[in-house]
């Protein structure tokens, strides 16, 4: 600006504008990966959240288990545990199935409980669970059953995963 004149020339305008337009683009940047990485977060703590639950359902109920099924089941089935009550005397036979989740292709850990054959009982364990063999599996060998669970949540770029394999010794028969 001159000397004596009052106001901004149009160089100085559309400078002060390209600048305020640079540093607001690098703000809105931040804030979405700032929302992105929020959203990364949340899906791996919901991920590592089912992986943990399915953890210690199957766990609990294999230590007690006086049998222990992997093979052989029919698709849903996935694990079949069973074993007597040595206070009641009570026959507990608990089925593990994987069964599809609505709009997905993960599915949801389920758990079906009959006590003296009466009428099953069924309650969901854990969801967005990825079934492929290599990543969601079980096998009962030389008296401990290995379980791999893999839990998935979110799409595309926010998609996280969780997999963790645990191994549990039931009790003697």
């Amino acid at each position: 600006m001159r000397l004596g004149e009052k106001g901004y020339t149009l160089i100085e305008l559309l400078i002060a504008i390209t600048i305020i337009a640079v540093a607001s683009a690098a703000a809105g940047a931040g804030i979405f990966q700032i929302l992105r990485n929020n959203e990364r977060n949340s899906n791996h703590m919901a991920a590592v959240l089912q992986v943990q639950n399915a953890d210690h359902r199957i766990s609990q109920e294999a230590q007690t288990a006086q049998s222990v099924t992997t093979g052989n089941l029919t698709p849903p089935d996935f694990l079949a545990l069973s074993w007597i009550d040595g206070s009641s005397g009570e026959e507990y036979q608990v089925t593990y199935t994987l069964e599809d989740m609505p709009d997905s292709a993960l599915k949801e850990l389920r758990r079906n409980q009959s006590v003296n054959g009466s009428a099953n009982t069924t309650s969901m364990v854990a969801r967005y669970i990825d079934s492929d063999l290599d990543k969601t599996s079980c096998n009962f060998s030389d008296g401990i059953l290995t379980v791999t669970i893999t839990a998935a949540v979110g799409r595309g770029a926010t998609m996280e995963s969780e997999a963790r394999t645990y191994r549990v010794v039931p009790r003697s028969r």
